[in-house]
């Protein structure tokens, strides 16, 4: 009887990790997690700031989250209240956040140099009790009712220091009003634009987070416990800097050495005096790295890097042709994920594991405990390999939803528990998985979907292109054309006709670029994504 019904649906086709599954602990929250075997470690350096160097051991990081999670109760935190960090990448970062968690909040990073209005409606949307920012962002906050915890030397009028609250919290006594923190609380607030655009806060358990670094860190041997130092650089009011690079280093009882913001020069003398191991960067410092005559006034041979690892944007294939003749013995790995699930696949597994390690340009293999499907954005149909559709993935780590907002959970994560990330891909025979672009940043043009990547990568092909981004303008007869916006040296002689023609000579004719911009910058996210909505205003505005 059941035939009709198995012929109408076809079977669903489900890719999952070539590892075997890994444990996760059942009962532990993220700071229980990453501070668990700390004892051998305890006077290895945690953190430190790669331009003051001033910094932190293990010792001191798991004693201050203990003070601060204390201190945090004292104030009248409750269990499940969130807590809005306004700081850029401070050494102290790590232990405030898993400060809050331990004292059963949510921590919910903001970046602190957007617009006072932007981190207004992030603070209101998240119904934040509690900001924790410093001296030169406060003016950001200080008009909105909630008491404010400074960190770093500025004392300002009305506000609580982080230095001080340490201190009274070893004084005072909160065991009457300790609350137990479980796996399933919630832990984190990241926002994230999703796969719709607007911003919206992800509900992130200590189950999540333990999961995903349970199955990102599957291939770590007993090695390199306590013998890597990491670069932090990439933001850590985003989740991937949060976990990815603080928690991931302290669950391995490494050192992450603290940037606050991107200049080329301070970034390669860190590499150089920190003697940094790996580095976690995003395309736009590869770009710099590859194109900016800065690199050469450094000895290269004083690197001790044995891998950089990019994240958040595709890196394009020449750049990474470029790098590797740059930096013969640095490994490039990449890495794929997002906010609503954090990592998803890596390219790097330890071969001494039998562990491989994946194509280049590809995103990399399916990590252990994870299931991925690809759709058809069209029927809903799960597709067979190397075919391109909408990459879902399925696990422990799929975030509890969009808080207070149940209209786009629904869109995100269907009735099965898939969520269905907005990027297309495909997985190819060996389980490599690639990607193609977004849905939504894929232009139709005549009803032909362009990848904005794809154009990109060969733009930054041309010797005279620095920088490059492709969006899709509207218009009359095509629906869409590809429009490009160049950032080209100096030096160059090319006209803007020239690029488009060599453009047009490498793609199909559905392809070619149908307008071109010289610009003096491209404008991009501090994580390093292109910015294409503004992108697309500008040129609009241009026409």
């Amino acid at each position: 009887m059941g035939t009709d019904a198995q012929t109408s649906v076809p079977e669903e086709i489900i890719f999952r990790s070539k590892y075997p599954p890994v444990q996760v602990p059942d009962d532990v929250t993220l700071p229980e997690f990453v501070l668990s075997n700390i004892e051998p470690y305890l006077d290895n350096v945690a953190f430190v700031d790669a331009i003051t160097g001033k910094g932190y051991t293990y010792k001191e990081v798991k004693r201050d989250v203990n003070r601060f999670s204390k201190a945090l109760r004292s104030l009248g935190l409750r269990k499940g209240r969130v807590v809005v960090v306004l700081l850029p990448n401070v050494a102290e970062y790590a232990t405030i956040a898993l400060g809050i968690m331990a004292a059963g909040g949510i921590f919910s990073g903001a970046n602190p140099n957007a617009h006072a209005s932007e981190i207004k409606k992030q603070v209101e949307a998240a119904d934040a009790k509690l900001i924790v920012t410093d001296g030169s962002t406060h003016h950001k906050v200080k008009d909105l009712g909630l008491p404010v915890i400074i960190q770093g030397e500025d004392r300002v009028e009305g506000s609580i220091y982080w230095d001080e609250l340490l201190e009274a919290a070893d004084k005072a006594n909160t065991d009457s009003i300790h609350e137990n923190v479980h796996q399933t609380d919630l832990c984190a607030l990241p926002f994230s634009s999703g796969t719709t655009g607007l911003s919206k806060g992800v509900m992130l358990t200590h189950r999540n987070l333990v999961a995903n670094l349970c199955s990102t860190l599957f291939s770590v041997g007993p090695e390199l416990i306590g013998q890597v130092t990491i670069l932090g650089l990439i933001p850590f009011f985003h989740i991937y800097g949060l976990t990815g690079i603080c928690c991931a280093t302290m669950k391995n009882k490494g050192k992450v050495v603290v940037m606050h913001r991107y200049e080329l020069r301070l970034f390669l003398s860190a590499l150089i005096s920190h003697q940094v191991t790996f580095a976690p960067i995003v395309p736009p410092i590869i770009l710099g790295l590859v194109k900016n005559p800065i690199v050469d006034e450094f000895d290269l041979s004083k690197l001790r890097l044995r891998s950089i690892m990019t994240a958040a944007a595709p890196l394009a294939p020449e750049i990474l042709n470029e790098f590797e003749k740059k930096f013969p013995g640095i490994e490039v790995q990449e890495a794929y994920g997002m906010t609503e699930h954090s990592c998803i696949t890596l390219t790097h597994g330890d071969p001494n594991k039998g562990h491989g390690i994946a194509k280049k340009n590809s995103v990399g293999f399916i990590l252990p405990n994870l299931e991925v499907k690809f759709v058809d954005p069209e029927t809903g149909h799960s597709l067979p390999n190397n075919t391109p559709g909408e990459i879902c993935v399925r696990s422990q780590c799929v975030m509890k939803g969009y808080f207070k907002n149940e209209y786009e959970t629904n869109l995100t994560i269907d009735k099965d528990g898939w969520l269905h990330t907005g990027d297309i891909g495909y997985i190819d025979d060996d389980g490599d998985i690639f990607l193609v672009d977004r849905i939504k940043e894929l232009i139709k043009y005549k009803g032909f979907q362009v990848a904005p990547a794809e154009l990109e990568a060969i733009l930054l092909t041309h010797p005279s292109i620095e920088d490059a981004a492709v969006v899709g303008l509207p218009d009359e007869e095509a629906g869409e054309i590809p429009a490009a916006c160049v950032v080209i040296n100096s030096k160059a002689k090319e006209s803007e006709e020239d690029i488009l023609n060599y453009v047009s000579s490498n793609v199909a004719t559905y392809k070619k670029l149908r307008l071109l911009q010289f610009v003096d910058t491209i404008p991009k996210s501090p994580s390093g994504k292109i910015m294409r909505r503004v992108i697309k205003e500008n040129m609009v505005k241009n026409l």
